[in-house]
């Protein structure tokens, strides 16, 4: 049987990439570490690090089951934080992490609702993309995350359970005039020779990649992180940009959002909460006023 404590030796090993370096974090010797690692290894029947003169690497049994220690550290965080919310039961408490775009059009709604049905709940929103998201939801930070991916949903770390919640088509924002403006759909092979404002690093990716299947390389006006601004630039005549729809501003004047057609990437958007056999009611809660907004706001889900 594989003793837990001699996988977090294994995972510290595997971070330092010495014995001795480990035994410092641990508060042991070199040799009862090392000691403890040849346990493990005669548990399994098969090496799990190679010993050089320049450090420890590990085999590639030993990368499975510094992955499997990785996954019982955070099943354990995420434990913690579900007792700690048991033994809280009396101050209702949610932590729900979300990205930007989806922070500003599909939460408000939804929190807005269950503030008011909830009033003395402890709310805490945390806004981040979802690679560190889905992350903080598996270590039990966070109890919910409103996350997307393109293309498909998003792999899923272990102990993670991702519910689809709506599809975020793209758009081209043009500004008001622009001799394209009059269309009701376009691809992106009639968009050559456009000058590009990015309001997302992977969308400005994307664009690249679509961009030359299409036979055209992207002049990038601007590589920007948010989608709001993209648009301000575009009202202001700098260039054109790709959005998604969940992203499109409240305030149209000045612009014109076409809507892509094939080929061309599409943003899901989801939810990812941690797998559990009694799953939080606030957090049950909250998926509902998520998929009443969607439904209220008319987006395709």
């Amino acid at each position: 049987m594989i003793d837990a404590r001699r996988l977090q030796m294994l995972a510290e090993v595997a971070r330092h990439g010495s014995f001795n370096r480990a035994a410092a974090e641990l508060r042991l010797t070199p040799s009862a570490v090392s000691q403890q690692i040849s346990t493990l290894e005669r548990a399994v029947g098969t090496p799990v690090v190679r010993r050089s003169t320049r450090g420890v690497e590990l085999t590639d049994a030993g990368r499975v089951l510094v992955e499997t220690a990785e996954s019982i550290a955070a099943e354990l965080l995420c434990a913690q934080a579900e007792i700690e919310r048991i033994a809280a039961a009396r101050t209702a408490r949610l932590t729900v992490a979300t990205f930007t775009s989806g922070g500003q059009r599909l939460l408000p709604p939804a929190l807005t609702r269950f503030t008011a049905e909830h009033p003395g709940a402890d709310l805490t929103v945390i806004e981040s993309e979802p690679e560190e998201s889905l992350g903080l939801v598996r270590t039990g930070a966070a109890d919910m995350a409103l996350a997307y991916h393109y293309d498909g949903p998003p792999p899923m770390p272990p102990g993670l359970v991702w519910t689809p919640l709506v599809e975020d088509p793209m758009w081209i924002v043009f500004p008001d005039g622009h001799p394209l403006a009059g269309r009701s759909s376009i691809t992106i092979a009639e968009l050559a020779g456009e000058r590009w404002v990015h309001g997302c690093l992977t969308v400005g990716d994307m664009l690249d990649h679509y961009a030359a299947m299409a036979g055209f390389e992207v002049r990038a006006a601007c590589r920007g992180t948010d989608y709001q601004f993209a648009q301000s630039l575009v009202r202001a005549g700098v260039g054109i940009s790709m959005i998604p729809e969940v992203a499109l501003t409240a305030d149209r004047s000045g612009l014109i959002a076409i809507r892509l057609t094939p080929p061309g990437p599409c943003r899901f958007v989801g939810i990812a909460t941690p797998r559990r056999r009694s799953p939080n009611p606030l957090v049950t809660e909250v998926m509902r006023l998520l998929r009443d907004t969607v439904s209220a706001l008319g987006v395709r889900a």
